[in-house]
């Protein structure tokens, strides 16, 4: 009885949508607003009415052994799932939170089925063409919203591993592009990269952050 209500607890936010007649509520999430370099990912998810996903949590709550683990698990039980990102040049132009929103309605939009209604992490909505709400911590409230931080974390991840492996001076796969003691070590001695993202070493290099490392 008891793992019962736990369950409906997980599932509260999403019951509550379809009590208003939704019937095809998704998650959604952001991993990588923080870091300097990389483009900031989001995910969306619908997840099946009390589907059982042993684990399941905030990806910040978990190990990376644990995310990737859940990530298959996800993509397998999800009625549907999409990640999508917004790249280093976009957050420059537009600003993060801007690219955030972006990457948000682009995850939205590629679902495979069209959801109705979103549950979105944080406190501020963006610009989506459904309706929804906010949750604050939604990722520890929503079984959705906990997926879709899995995906888009785990994503972010693959691609950070991607580029350790193309731009091995700047050690990304140890710090992921956040501005760690070693990562900002490395960008005022290498400069940045192709993928840093301007706008955000206007402060820690001053003047410098116009040359980068090809």
């Amino acid at each position: 009885m008891e793992k019962k209500e736990q369950q409906q607890d997980w599932f509260l936010y999403e019951h509550k949508a379809a009590g208003k007649g939704y019937s095809a509520v998704c998650g959604i999430d952001e991993a990588g607003r923080g870091p300097l370099a990389a483009p900031v990912y989001a995910a969306a998810v619908i997840l099946p009415d009390h589907v059982e996903i042993k684990g399941l949590n905030d990806s910040k709550k978990l190990t990376a052994k644990k995310r990737e683990e859940l990530y298959g698990v996800i993509c397998e039980k999800a009625a549907a799932w999409c990640v999508a990102s917004a790249s280093e040049q976009e957050i420059d132009e537009i600003n993060i939170l801007q690219a955030t929103y972006l990457a948000m309605k682009r995850a939205c939009a590629g679902l495979a089925i069209p959801a109705d209604f979103a549950l979105v992490d944080g406190n501020r909505m963006p610009p989506l063409d459904i309706p929804g709400e906010t949750i604050v911590k939604g990722d520890s409230l929503s079984a959705s919203i906990a997926a879709a931080s899995i995906l888009a974390k785990v994503s972010r991840d693959r691609y950070m591993e991607k580029m350790d492996a193309l731009y091995p001076q700047y050690q990304f796969a140890k710090h992921k592009g956040y501005g760690t003691k070693l990562h900002i070590e490395l960008l005022k001695q290498y400069g940045p990269s192709p993928i840093h993202r301007r706008s955000f070493l206007t402060k820690i290099l001053g003047g410098e952050e116009s040359g980068h490392v090809g």
